[in-house]
């Protein structure tokens, strides 16, 4: 079969950085599907792991966090699909990726297509739409009833494309969004996805939300690297506020200074469930499940911004370029195989 990868760790512009070669066909086992991939889209994680993290014990390491496809083989363990089944998953990091024309998935982590969406919009979604939904439902404990309808939102990076979903899922649960951006494009991107406010993160946070009537915020999650925004965080938060980033700061942190207030502080990271497999594993498909009902409902939108093409090593070093400029809208994908 087809695939994209890489036996060591070159900038995105070098040709051998992303490489297109042949490999055997998997077999599922367990509880894997065999997804023959018609869409898949690129992450932030996907630069990192290519620059900083290389091919570890894979060989040639397939990238690919996000993928929409068709079920074509079930491991003896499998209860939840059946082949021909549509679906949308965002795999593991720790296992080869989706940029293959075949892939191996936990189908605990996968979920149904949305009806609604056509490959390449679901393809955009599953990754970035996992980590708001894990950061605001179980790191800052929004209630998906409304029962935290009119709570303060800060959004840190609000036009990217964990931004751009999480909008909307903090608008689904009753929140009031005050999403960050900083150039013309990107405050026009977090408007068309719903935000309440937009202020400028390079300027004076706290000024920009008294000068718009908010004394403070209830909440902030942070989809940019924290470290500039976690002292501010301690003065903009409620008491009992809370704080979550998807991002390691590169200092130490100084949780001291959440003290005074009793604030959280929380990491939010996709891939914990199906790196480390808990009992509660299968919860990504639930939220798959949920999620696709409320895209078919028209109550949620999708966040590509681009489809580059088919599913190549030139196309994904472009994507990698791109996304490493760090100004990057929504989604890129890639849909077919030459």
């Amino acid at each position: 079969m087809k695939a994209v990868g890489f036996t060591r760790s070159l900038p995105a512009a070098d040709p051998q950085s992303l490489v297109d070669f042949e490999t055997p066909r998997p077999v599922p086992a367990g509880q894997d599907l065999l997804v023959e991939v018609r869409a898949v889209s690129v992450n932030p994680v996907d630069y990192r792991v290519r620059r900083d993290q290389g091919p570890a014990d894979f060989g040639t390491r397939i990238l690919g966090y996000d993928a929409a496809g068709i079920v074509v083989e079930t491991g003896p363990g499998c209860r939840l699909f059946k082949p021909g089944d549509a679906v949308w998953y965002a795999g593991a990091v720790n296992r080869q990726g989706s940029n293959s024309q075949f892939h191996l998935v936990d189908e605990r982590v996968v979920g149904p297509k949305p009806a609604s969406l056509a490959w390449a919009d679901a393809a955009a979604l599953p990754l970035t739409l996992i980590t708001a939904w894990e950061a605001l439902h179980e790191q800052l404990r929004v209630r998906r009833d409304g029962g935290d309808a009119g709570k303060r939102l800060l959004l840190l990076g609000g036009a990217g494309g964990v931004g751009s979903i999480a909008i909307q899922v903090a608008k689904l649960a009753g929140l009031t969004v005050i999403a960050t951006a900083s150039r013309p494009d990107s405050i026009a991107q977090c408007q068309r996805y719903g935000a309440d406010l937009v202020i400028d993160h390079t300027g004076d946070l706290k000024g920009q939300l008294a000068a718009a009537g908010h004394a403070a915020v209830d909440l902030v999650f942070s989809c940019a690297e924290p470290d500039a925004y976690l002292k501010p965080a301690t003065e903009l938060l409620v008491p009992h506020g809370s704080f979550c980033t998807i991002l390691a700061p590169r200092a130490p942190v100084d949780l001291g200074m959440f003290r005074q207030k009793s604030l959280r502080y929380s990491h939010e990271y996709m891939f914990t469930r199906p790196v480390y497999q808990p009992p509660d594993m299968i919860e990504q498909h639930h939220l798959l499940v949920a999620a696709a009902a409320l895209f078919d409902a028209g109550r949620l939108r999708g966040t590509r911004s681009a489809t580059l093409g088919p599913i190549t090593a030139a196309n994904l070093r472009a994507a990698h370029v791109q996304l490493e400029s760090t100004h990057t809208l929504g989604k890129l994908v890639l849909e077919g195989w030459d």
